[in-house]
């Protein structure tokens, strides 16, 4: 193991925590379910933030993605995850953070506890080259249109239902 590797938490449906492992031991492991956070940034006019993924990027690469998403690592609480992936991913480090909820999301080589919030930000981004190639607003109508036609992660596209059906 790399002893810099990023350390998760392996949880439960309820987010009890039953053991810490690596990440590489964590992926590629879909029984072995961990905490993420995800963060819808709106802006004033009610447009959603996306981010292009990398092209470098092991899953989804190239596709826009949910605004900012990363991993809860060991030790870490919610909120300080979703803070600190903000920042990491935009560079932003003040948006009043709103919790909308939280569900299962599994794919054939990982399962996450996922934990969203939303907040609205009108300010500078300054986003993380190496993770992400692109940033842009979206509005609900042009999201609606590009469903299901290969623009979007798989991820976003479960968030997006979700987030239709339970925060609206």
């Amino acid at each position: 193991m790399n002893t810099h590797e990023e350390l998760l938490e392996v949880v439960n449906e309820e987010g009890k925590i039953i053991q810490t492992l690596p990440r590489s031991v964590i992926h590629g492991n879909p029984l072995l379910m961990h905490r993420v956070v995800h963060i819808l940034v709106f802006n004033n006019d009610g447009a959603l933030l996306f981010q292009k993924r990398s092209m470098n990027k092991d899953v989804a690469p190239g596709k826009w993605d949910t605004s900012v998403g990363g991993h809860v690592n060991a030790r870490e609480t919610i909120e300080e995850a979703a803070r600190r992936e903000m920042e990491e991913e935009l560079g932003i480090t003040s948006c009043a953070l709103k919790f909308l909820y939280s569900y299962i999301h599994s794919n054939p080589y990982e399962t996450e506890l996922v934990y969203t919030y939303s907040c609205i930000y009108a300010g500078g981004i300054k986003f993380n080259q190496e993770e992400i190639d692109e940033v842009r607003f979206l509005g609900i109508v042009e999201i609606r249109e590009n469903i299901g036609k290969g623009v979007f992660s798989d991820n976003f596209e479960d968030e997006f239902k979700m987030y239709m059906n339970k925060a609206r």
